[in-house]
C-alpha cells in the first residue's frame, strides 16, 4: 500500500507470519513489542532456536532508552540459543528527523546499544544498524541486505553478476524479488540509493504495463505422422527496456522463482541494437547458470535435511 495509507493501520496485536519464495524460502515473523518473551508460557527458546535473523525495530521520533535494554536482554537470550544468529536493529522514522539528527540518533542508539551488551559480557556479538523510513526506498534496502545474509550461495551470486557486467557493458545489475522490490543480489559495485531507486520503480513500471494487456493464447499445430497435436503458449515473459533522458538504457528481464534482473547498460556511442543484443544473449546465459545454481543448492538442502533427521 502507499505509505501514507499505513496510517490507518492498527498497531501488531499478535504474532503473524508471512511467507515468500525467491531463492529461498523465507518465514517472517511480526511479533507486537508489548510482547514478553521470557514469560513461562511462552516458548522462546524454540522461537530463537530457528531463526536466522532477528530484526528489531526503534522508534527515531520516541523515547528509546527502554527499547535499547529491551533490545540487549533479547540479543543476550538469542545468543545463547543460537550463536549464528543476525542481529539486525532499524532505526525507524527518521523521514521526521534532520540530517544532522539522523547522525546523532544511529551514534547514539549504536553506543547505547554497545554500552548495554558491554555489561552483559556480550561486547563480541556483531549488531547491524540501519536508517529506514517507508516514505523512500531506504526500508527495501534494509531488507535487501538482511536477507542477502541468509543466502548462502550469495557469493556466486555476485560473481555471477560481476561477469556478466563485465562482458556487457552493464553499469550496475540487480536481482530482484519482483514482489517485494528487495533484492537479493547485486555486482560488487557500491550501491547508490538512487540508482537503486531508478531499478525498483521500473520494475513496478514494467509489472503495471505488463498486466494492462491480456495474454493472447497462440495455438500452434504440429502433425507428427498421423497424429495432431495443439499446443497453446499461455505464458508471455517479462521483458521491458527503456531509455533514461541521460542517455543510459535500463534493462529488465524475468529469470526464476519470482526474480527479475535488472540492469543499467550505458553505451557510449555503440550501436544500441548490437549492444542489447549481446545483453540479450549473456543474460540469458546468467539465467542457465542461476537455474543449475538453484538446483544444486536445492539437492543440498534436501540431503542436509535428510541427514539432521537421521
Amino acid at each position: 500500500m502507499q505509505p501514507l495509507d499505513t496510517l490507518y493501520l492498527e498497531s501488531t496485536a499478535n504474532p503473524s507470519v508471512d511467507h515468500f519464495s525467491t531463492l529461498i524460502d523465507l518465514s517472517v515473523m511480526e511479533l507486537p513489542g508489548q510482547l514478553n518473551y521470557f514469560e513461562p508460557s511462552y516458548d522462546s527458546e524454540r522461537l530463537f532456536k530457528n531463526i536466522g535473523a532477528l530484526v528489531y525495530v526503534i522508534d527515531s521520533q520516541e523515547e528509546y532508552m527502554n527499547a535499547i535494554t529491551n533490545l540487549a536482554m533479547i540479543i543476550e537470550y538469542a545468543y545463547k540459543v543460537n550463536p549464528k544468529i543476525n542481529i539486525e536493529v532499524l532505526i525507524h522514522k527518521v523521514d521526521g528527523l534532520s540530517e544532522d539528527f539522523k547522525v546523532d540518533a544511529q551514534r547514539d542508539i549504536m553506543q547505547r546499544t554497545g554500552e548495554e551488551l558491554l555489561e552483559l559480557g556480550l561486547d563480541g556479538v556483531q549488531v547491524s544498524f540501519y536508517l529506514t523510513s517507508i516514505f523512500d526506498h531506504s526500508i527495501y534496502e534494509a531488507f535487501s541486505r538482511i536477507v542477502q545474509k541468509l543466502i548462502p550461495e550469495i557469493s556466486y551470486l555476485e560473481n555471477m553478476l560481476d561477469n556478466l557486467i563485465q562482458h556487457s557493458k552493464i553499469e550496475k545489475a540487480f536481482l530482484f524479488d519482483i514482489n517485494s522490490k528487495i533484492y537479493v543480489s547485486t555486482d560488487s559495485n557500491p550501491v547508490d540509493i538512487q540508482v537503486y531507486e531508478v531499478c525498483a520503480e521500473f520494475v513496478d513500471v514494467t509489472i503495471d504495463l505488463f498486466n494492462l494487456y491480456k495474454t493472447q493464447e497462440i495455438e500452434s499445430t504440429s502433425i507428427e505422422g498421423n497424429a495432431t497435436t495443439n499446443s497453446k503458449n499461455r505464458q508471455r515473459e517479462l521483458k521491458s527496456v527503456s531509455e533514461l533522458g541521460n542517455g543510459v538504457i535500463i534493462y529488465l528481464k524475468q529469470m526464476i522463482r519470482g526474480l527479475a534482473l535488472v540492469a543499467l547498460i550505458r553505451p557510449n556511442g555503440a550501436d544500441i541494437d548490437n549492444c542489447l543484443t549481446i545483453v540479450d544473449y549473456n543474460v540469458e546465459t546468467f539465467k542457465k547458470g542461476l537455474i543449475e545454481l538453484w538446483s544444486n543448492s536445492e539437492k543440498n538442502r534436501i540431503m542436509d535435511t535428510a541427514e539432521s533427521i537421521q
